[in-house]
């Protein structure tokens, strides 16, 4: 439930990485010995995965609110509650790491946000080149890499994938001989898993480049990790801030990785200064239109385009997105029309002709990402607005209704039909 108007003001922390740690789980599974992870966002999709791990076998023990430690000396290969992995776009890293640990995998399809096909077939042709063999049926993956393992070889995805390059990655540590991935994606939380991974005794080398070279190693023993900050919560602070009118000091943030985030903000009218591990955004005029066309890293990222959305939404003139990652990333616009947006998409285009202001009404969150826009487009909106399903947002935001109240949002967390704070009088038939 939001009251929308208050500029935002003040500082927010930023949370771990989720797409870092959705991968660096998976990964500790190949660990021989306890693995100390620390700066692990309190998100639903990091305890899903902490959850398949113990189930795996694996020692889990929470040291503080973003430390854990992850023990996976006697793991065994077992099914795993596929209830749980269903729901999750990164259970598919588990083949990567089961196949590496155990020779054999068995997965369900990715699950997690729906806005458009998730094809696996980069990640099968890695793990074929690699020798295993992959079979995908009703819905499950099997995969298995025979009496004589997994062996290096020089893989070609045929377009750039975080989550096969991640994948091929964590299989490719400890398999036999030398594998090269080419035409790899770069994005922050690769180097990250590399880095991980290297900790640990890996010998990954060239990630944040398109030519990744990994040396297999027969073991990967313990130690400790922090994960990097979250790029996209940072962003999705930064254009808060934006749309708002307000300034806030974003913290705990790598502002190298933000760079394409900050350039755009900057054409919309915002001002962005960045400092050692913060940058802060403030906005007191009108916003400006821009276009906007994501991609691969270090271009702008598809996952802040609904944020970037709701600003364009308010900005003067016209807009353009061109969507250039996902076929139907545009659902949240629906959302926006309802609050008075002018948006009209084709495919994967969006043509925004900016309006005054929005107005309050009750909304859904359609994935994790159109979940956080909505939001934002609520604190700008004239009125209430009450936002629906936020279960996909707690998939990857850690206390995004605490932080926002700690920058002067009048925002918060109530139950279906919760008439003491009104909903059930205002939005409910």
């Amino acid at each position: 439930m939001i009251q929308g108007g208050p500029p935002l003001h003040g500082e927010v922390a930023i949370s771990g990485a989720k797409n870092a740690a959705v991968a660096i789980i998976p990964a500790a599974l190949m660990v021989d010995g306890v693995c100390r992870l620390e700066n692990l966002p309190q998100i639903s999709d990091v305890e899903m995965l902490l959850t398949i791990l113990r189930e795996l076998g694996a020692g889990i023990r929470h040291i503080d609110k973003s430390t854990v430690e992850i023990d996976c000396t006697d793991v065994h290969f077992q099914d795993a509650p596929f209830e749980l992995m269903r729901k999750i776009r990164a259970s598919y890293y588990l083949i990567g790491a089961m196949l590496g640990r155990f020779g054999t995998a068995k997965t369900t399809m990715p699950g997690g946000c729906n806005f458009g096909v998730r094809p696996i077939d980069q990640h099968i042709k890695g793990m074929t080149a690699l020798g295993a063999s992959v079979l995908v049926e009703n819905g499950f993956i099997y995969a298995n890499a025979g009496e004589n393992g997994l062996v290096g070889a020089k893989i070609y995805l045929d377009k750039v994938s975080v989550g096969a390059t991640m994948n091929i990655m964590l299989a490719a540590c400890m398999a036999k001989g030398k594998t090269v991935i080419e035409n790899a994606a770069r994005e922050p939380h690769i180097v990250d898993l590399a880095n991980f991974l290297n900790s640990m005794g890996a010998d990954i080398r060239g990630a944040g480049t398109d030519s990744i070279r990994i040396n297999g190693v027969t073991r990967l023993h313990g130690g400790t990790y922090t994960i990097i900050p979250d790029q996209i919560e940072a962003g999705t602070f930064m254009c808060a801030a934006a749309a708002t009118g307000g300034e806030v000091l974003v913290k705990n943030v790598i502002p190298r990785h933000l760079e394409c985030i900050s350039a755009k903000l900057r054409e919309c009218g915002a001002t962005v200064e960045e400092y050692g591990d913060a940058v802060l955004v403030r906005r007191t005029g009108r916003l400006r239109s821009t276009n906007i066309k994501t991609q691969p890293y270090p271009g702008f990222p598809t996952d802040m385009q609904p944020m970037m959305g709701v600003l364009l939404c308010l900005a003067e003139g016209t807009s353009v997105i061109s969507e250039g990652i996902y076929d139907n990333r545009f659902k949240y616009m629906d959302e926006l029309r309802r609050m008075g947006a002018e948006v009209q998409v084709d495919g994967r285009t969006a043509i925004i002709e900016g309006v005054g202001g929005f107005h309050g009404t009750n909304v859904r969150a359609c994935d994790l990402r159109a979940g956080a826009a909505v939001v934002v487009a609520g604190l700008c909106a004239e009125g209430k607005t009450l936002v629906e399903d936020i279960h996909y947002i707690e998939r990857g935001y850690e206390d995004f209704v605490g932080k926002l109240s700690g920058l002067g949002a009048d925002i918060r967390r109530v139950t279906d039909c919760d008439p003491v704070h009104g909903c059930a009088a205002i939005f409910c038939d």
